[in-house]
C-alpha cells in the first residue's frame, strides 16, 4: 500500500472492492457514466483526424471556420481531461484492490501498463498515429506507478504543479496528462471518490465555480481564435478545456442525483464499461466510413461528423448493452484483466 502521512480515508477498501466488480460487488456507476460521456466527446473530436488518409497527419479545424469554431468551443480538449482524470482514479482503485489480494500489487500494475503500452503501440502504428493509449501507458510508468510510494499529500501537491507548469510554459494538450493522472489518484487517496455520489450541493457549487471561470476563458479563446498556431490560442484552449471539463463532470454528478439517473446510466454506462473495446473499435469503424465516403475528411461538414459519431456510438451502445447482459467485462477489458492478474477471470455472468 502507498505510504500515507495519516490514516487511510474511510471506506476506501470497500470502495475499491465495489469498483472491482467481482460477484456481488456493484460498480461505481458514476465513473462508468463519466467515462462513457468522455468517450462520446473524444470520438466526436477524433473523427476527422482518424479518417485522414495520411495517418501521420492530424486534421485541425480552422478556428476561423464557423463549424470548426463551434466544435473547438464545445468539444476540443474538453473530454480528454475527463478521461485522463478517470485513468488516474481507476489506477489507484485497482492498486488498493490488488493490495488486498496479492503480495506485489505494483508488479501487477506494471504488467497492466506494459500490456496497455503494447496495445497502444499496435493501435498507433497499424491504425492511427493519434493514439492516446501509448501516452497513458508511458505516463503511467513514469509518473503514476512511482507516485504510489509517495504520501498522499505529496501526490495532491504535485498534481496542480504538473497541471500549471505546462500552461505557464505555453504548452497544452497531452502534457497535462501527468497532472490529471495524479489528481485522479489523489481524489481516491483522500476518499473523494467514495463520497462523489453522496452530495448534490458540493458538485453543484464546484460546477458553478468552474462555469464562472469558463465564461471569461471562452471569451479569451474566441479572442485568440485568429491563428491556431498562436501560443496564446493553444493556452486559451487548454485553460478553457480544463474548466469546461470540470463543469461537465460536476453537471453530470448533479444530474445523477436527479430522476435522470436511470437514463444517464442506460445511455453512458455501457459505453464506459467497455471503454477500451469501444475506443479501439471506433478507429476501425471511422476508417471504414472514411473509405466508403471517400474524398477528404477536411471537407466533411459538422453535420456529417455528428452523423458518423452518432451512428458509431449507437452501434457501440447496442453491442455493449447486449454484451454486458451476458458477460462481466468487455472482450478487450477481459483480456486486459487476464494479463493484469496473470489468471483468467470469469467472463460469463452467473445464470
Amino acid at each position: 500500500m502507498p505510504n500515507d502521512d495519516s490514516s487511510p480515508a474511510p471506506k476506501v477498501a470497500d470502495l475499491t472492492r465495489r469498483y472491482d466488480s467481482g460477484p456481488g460487488r456493484p460498480r461505481i456507476s458514476a465513473l462508468d457514466v463519466l467515462r462513457g460521456f468522455a468517450l462520446c466527446g473524444i470520438l466526436l473530436v477524433n473523427i476527422k483526424p482518424i479518417a485522414n488518409v495520411d495517418v501521420g497527419h492530424v486534421v485541425v479545424d480552422s478556428p476561423a471556420d464557423p463549424e470548426g469554431a463551434w466544435l473547438g468551443l464545445l468539444a476540443d480538449q474538453r473530454f480528454f481531461p475527463i478521461f485522463s482524470l478517470l485513468f488516474g482514479v481507476g489506477f489507484s482503485l485497482l492498486l488498493n484492490s490488488a493490495a488486498d489480494r496479492v503480495a506485489g500489487p505494483r508488479l501487477l500494475l506494471l504488467r497492466r501498463l506494459l500490456v496497455l503500452l503494447g496495445v497502444g503501440l499496435a493501435h498507433m502504428f497499424l491504425l492511427w498515429r493519434g493514439d492516446i493509449l501509448t501516452i497513458y501507458a508511458v505516463v503511467g510508468l513514469l509518473v503514476l506507478l512511482p507516485s504510489t510510494w509517495l504520501p498522499r499529500w505529496a501526490v495532491a501537491g504535485l498534481a496542480p504543479v504538473l497541471l500549471a507548469a505546462p500552461l505557464i510554459a505555453g504548452q497544452n494538450g497531452i502534457v497535462l496528462v501527468p497532472g490529471l493522472f495524479l489528481l485522479g489518484s489523489a481524489l481516491v487517496r483522500y476518499g473523494v471518490i467514495d463520497r462523489m455520489e453522496q452530495s448534490t450541493r458540493v458538485p453543484a457549487a464546484l460546477g458553478l465555480v468552474f462555469a464562472a471561470g469558463a465564461v471569461p476563458a471562452l471569451r479569451w479563446q474566441i479572442g485568440t481564435a485568429g491563428d491556431a498556431n498562436d501560443p496564446s490560442f493553444g493556452l486559451s484552449m487548454a485553460v478553457t478545456g480544463l474548466l469546461l471539463a470540470g463543469t461537465y463532470v460536476c453537471a453530470l454528478l448533479v444530474l445523477l442525483r436527479t430522476p435522470l439517473r436511470p437514463a444517464l446510466r442506460a445511455v453512458f454506462a455501457p459505453l464506459g464499461r467497455m471503454a477500451l473495446t469501444n475506443y479501439l473499435t471506433a478507429t476501425i469503424l471511422v476508417l471504414a466510413v472514411g473509405r466508403v465516403l471517400g474524398g477528404s475528411p477536411e471537407s466533411w461538414s459538422l453535420a456529417t461528423v455528428f452523423l458518423i459519431a452518432g451512428a458509431i456510438l449507437s452501434a457501440q451502445w447496442l453491442l455493449s448493452t447486449l454484451w454486458l447482459r451476458r458477460y462481466r467485462y468487455g472482450p478487450l477489458e477481459w483480456l486486459w484483466r487476464w494479463a493484469t492478474w496473470a489468471q483468467r477471470p470469469p467472463l460469463r455472468r452467473a445464470l
